[in-house]
């Protein structure tokens, strides 16, 4: 209470006895302002239409850019399979060191990121960077030596440090928890569809014979491979910064009517999470620090990115099998296809099964489990085994994009909200960097030291879905004893009203910007 007190003043009014006025709306959530012009009825009619209209123009680009981020991220290994791993890098320890920069440079500005998430309008500040992204990837083009490819992914790890970050804030900002975990798998399964369309652009590279350029370096006639989505990026960045296309919350969404604005907010008010606040909070800061929660998370995201150096190994593995470059390219689409289907079935069953988060990312860790042990017993000339075993070793993402829309859901308060954020990706980087160097020479082709780490790392992972789950579920139970806490129940702030003078008006605690711990009313989703 003293924290949230140091923004507000305790003031006596005739007609509001013990009321709390905000000294200014900068304090509170965004959407408070909008709550507190007046009321409006919700019809359930209109919030579905609503949240369709949401869908319709916020999901299209969020897909997309996703869509172009993962293919920009595996250019490097696509290439890998196409000869930049022999003609550019030379030595397998080069190759990590470009497969672990991208992380480094994501995990040293994510922070900062993050905060110019907060303080500036979220789909521009993406569009900045993903404008100099584009960039970037252009370049990896006119790259002939180390160090321009070193400098060029330095780049694109700094500028996608706000991509997923953003697009939780977008997430949370637009839609109620269960359309969050809906939503947000939906974005990420379009790394699947990037993995697709990467493997037939690599199988139609390894067609083209021109002199003077090798594979890796076109993807159609006269067209680089980096280009090509490096122009996209840079078109994708054009429609982020119109926020004609793009908004940057639900309280100015153009495509929405004024009293639609009030109903895709107040829809929010189950979450207890508000919209955004633009105010850095140092005591929230704290508080995410502080909270045993978004260390478990942190650690959960490092240890299930490890695996993920699998990206720009995959092409490199299979092939180790006994496939045919032309073979391996088409192979790396079942990837996609398995990640698709086990993302949609997995946020599905999330979705409609009560608070059974954890339960199901968990589930999913078992193909994993199966998959690595295969690995680790199969003949080496069993290489259809090998190749499903690898395969079964994809289905583990859902448990990480479950983690990802679960984190919003449990955290209230803007600025912890952003913390969290930062940390648990900054761990996802840390999990990033260090999984390429398990790759290592001496440990072909049977790569068994790795798929050991990696079979670790996928049995921890459930378990600490399972240990946050029961945390919370203690957490809810303790709060459920408690008295019911009246502290915040009568909260005004002032808005002019018809005639110009200022007038006092409720906000419900859900829009007051209070964290998931100062607010004894919020519940933690399972």
């Amino acid at each position: 209470m003293d924290e949230l007190n140091s923004n507000w003043d305790l003031q006596e009014d005739d007609n509001i006895k013990d009321s709390y006025v905000a000294v200014s709306t900068s304090e509170i959530d965004t959407a408070a302002q909008l709550m507190a012009e007046g009321t409006v009825e919700i019809d359930p009619v209109k919030v579905a239409r609503v949240r369709n209209k949401i869908d319709w123009h916020i999901l299209p680009l969020m897909c997309t850019l996703y869509w172009i981020q993962f293919m920009d991220k595996t250019t490097l290994g696509s290439a890998a399979i196409l000869g930049i791993r022999y003609v550019q890098l030379g030595t397998l320890s080069r190759a990590v060191v470009l497969g672990t920069i991208f992380y480094l440079s994501y995990l040293l500005f994510e922070y900062p990121q993050n905060l110019a998430l907060q303080r500036f309008p979220v789909g521009r500040w993406m569009s900045i960077n993903i404008f100099i992204w584009g960039i970037a990837l252009c370049a990896h083009a006119a790259c002939n030596n180390f160090t321009g490819l070193f400098l060029v992914r330095s780049i694109l790890g700094a500028c996608e440090g706000s991509i997923t970050a953003g697009f939780m804030i977008v997430s949370s900002m637009f839609y109620t928890r269960n359309e969050q975990t809906l939503r947000v798998g939906y974005w990420f399964l379009m790394n699947g569809t990037a993995q697709i369309i990467s493997g037939f652009i690599s199988f139609g590279t390894l067609h083209i014979k021109t002199e003077g350029f090798e594979p890796w370096q076109w993807c159609l006639p006269h067209c680089r491979l980096m280009s090509i989505t490096g122009v996209l990026t840079l078109i994708t960045a054009v429609a982020f910064w119109s926020v004609l296309l793009f908004p940057d919350s639900p309280t100015n969404a153009w495509f929405l009517t004024r009293e639609e604005r009030t109903i895709a907010v107040r829809r929010l008010k189950e979450n207890q999470t508000g919209v955004e606040n633009k105010h850095f909070k140092i005591e929230q800061f704290n508080e995410a620090l502080r909270d045993p929660k978004t260390w478990l998370f942190a650690l959960f995201s490092a240890l299930n990115n490890v695996p993920n150096s699998l990206t720009n190994q995959n092409q490199i593995i299979v092939a180790s099998f006994g496939f045919t470059y032309l073979q391996t390219t088409l192979l790396g689409c079942v990837d996609g296809i398995i990640e698709i289907v086990t993302i949609f079935t997995g946020v599905h069953l999330a979705t409609r099964l009560r608070d059974a988060r954890a339960y199901v990312g968990a589930l999913y860790f078992i193909p994993n489990l199966i998959g690595v042990l295969l690995l680790n017993v199969l003949p080496w000339s069993n290489r259809i085994g090998l190749l499903c075993a690898n395969w079964l070793t994809g289905v583990g993402t859902t448990g990480f994009v479950l983690s990802l829309s679960w984190l919003s859901n449990v955290t209230a308060g803007h600025t912890k909200r952003v913390t969290v954020n930062a940390i648990m990706l900054i761990a996802y980087c840390i999990g990033n960097a260090a999984g390429p160097f398990m790759w290592q020479e001496r440990f072909r082709p049977r790569n068994r030291v790795p798929w050991t780490i990696i079979g670790l790392c996928y049995l921890t992972c459930p378990i600490l879905m399972l240990a946050i789950r029961r945390r919370l579920a203690a957490e809810n139970a303790q709060r459920d004893r408690e008295l019911p806490d009246e502290t915040y129940d009568s909260v005004y702030v002032k808005v002019a009203g018809t005639d110009g003078s200022p007038v006092k008006r409720k906000i419900d605690k859900e829009f007051l910007d209070m964290t998931d711990i100062q607010n004894r009313d919020f519940r933690y989703v399972l």
